[in-house]
């Protein structure tokens, strides 16, 4: 499974995906299209949410006012409403009305699966069903969950391989309830073990499900905190290990090298090595400046659609 948008194009899986009602959403770039699209995730406006500024349901709206046609919903802002059909389809009402398209859900809160207990992995992905039906309701095509385990991150190679086996037997049996609904469902690096990006890509791969891929985020390669000095992952290696397996990508201005140096995103190299593995799909803002949220959210929507128009 070398690259995950040729995976289903060319396998026998491909003609069975028809019969199971997998996504046929495509990533491959028509001649008149952008080189890629361009979504905000709702975690860039966090603060305005926590800070009942901005209602949930009002911030698809919102994120079109701002020159974004695309949204990224985060289950925290609805936490008790996945079930509720009266709720989603006013979500589904304002976005249709508004010609807004529903991307994923990022999933948190729901347990650890990559649990050491077999009894809490398996309560994890039962917590984490609604969300995969809430996101089929939606019409969205992915949801994002945590690749975390009860394994505490070190150095030892063996604490690595073991949480590694847990999180690929949890998330295939998310993505095994998953597939008659056709949703991907996708790993971010994501701090931990997740923020490797070779440890995330092998656990994706023995996870051996066409449904299992990444969310590579350029900025959340900050493995853990060692006496005060940040353990990390090159954001560019890392991004580039991942892509094959992403069915989207988060977008956050600082980057991180092998070091533990934080530094500005170089965004055109960046979204060249994204678009080196044949990716067409949404970039997903994830950032917000406290008290200037949306400002900087248009200054990287500008940014973002300088880099359509000369890649």
């Amino acid at each position: 499974m070398t690259n995950r948008r040729n995976f289903l194009k060319n396998s026998t899986l491909a003609t069975a995906a028809l019969g199971l009602g997998l996504p046929q959403f495509s990533f491959a770039m028509k001649a008149a299209d952008s080189p890629f699209k361009i979504s905000l995730a709702e975690w860039s406006v966090n603060r305005l949410i926590f800070g009942k500024k901005l209602d949930h349901l009002d911030f698809p709206l919102e994120t079109k006012k701002h020159g974004i046609h695309a949204v990224e919903y985060v289950n925290q802002f609805f936490m008790d409403k996945a079930q509720d059909k009266t709720y989603l389809k006013e979500m589904n009402t304002r976005c249709q009305n508004e010609d807004i398209t529903q991307v994923l859900i990022m999933v948190d809160r729901e347990g650890m699966l990559g649990a050491k207990s077999e009894s809490d992995r398996i309560q994890a992905v039962e917590n984490h069903k609604k969300w995969i039906e809430a996101a089929k309701f939606l019409g969205c095509h992915t949801v994002r969950v945590n690749g975390y385990s009860d394994i505490a991150w070190s150095e030892n190679p063996a604490d690595a391989a073991e949480a590694s086996k847990l999180v690929s037997d949890g998330i295939r049996k998310v993505c095994e309830f998953a597939e008659p609904h056709g949703i991907h469902i996708v790993i971010e690096n994501h701090g931990g073990f997740s923020s490797n990006a070779k440890w995330l890509a092998e656990t994706i791969r023995n996870a051996d499900h066409p449904l299992a891929g990444t969310l590579p985020d350029f900025g959340n390669f900050r493995i853990a905190t060692v006496d005060d000095k940040a353990v990390s992952y090159d954001s560019y290696r890392g991004v580039d290990e991942l892509m094959p397996l992403a069915t989207g990508v988060s977008l956050k201005p600082r980057v991180w090298d092998d070091a533990g140096n934080e530094s500005e995103l170089d965004y055109e190299r960046m979204m060249k090595l994204v678009l080196s593995h044949d990716y067409h799909g949404y970039v997903g803002i994830e950032h917000g400046t406290q008290d200037r949220e949306w400002e900087s959210i248009v200054e990287i929507r500008e940014i973002l659609e300088g880099l359509q128009k000369s890649l």
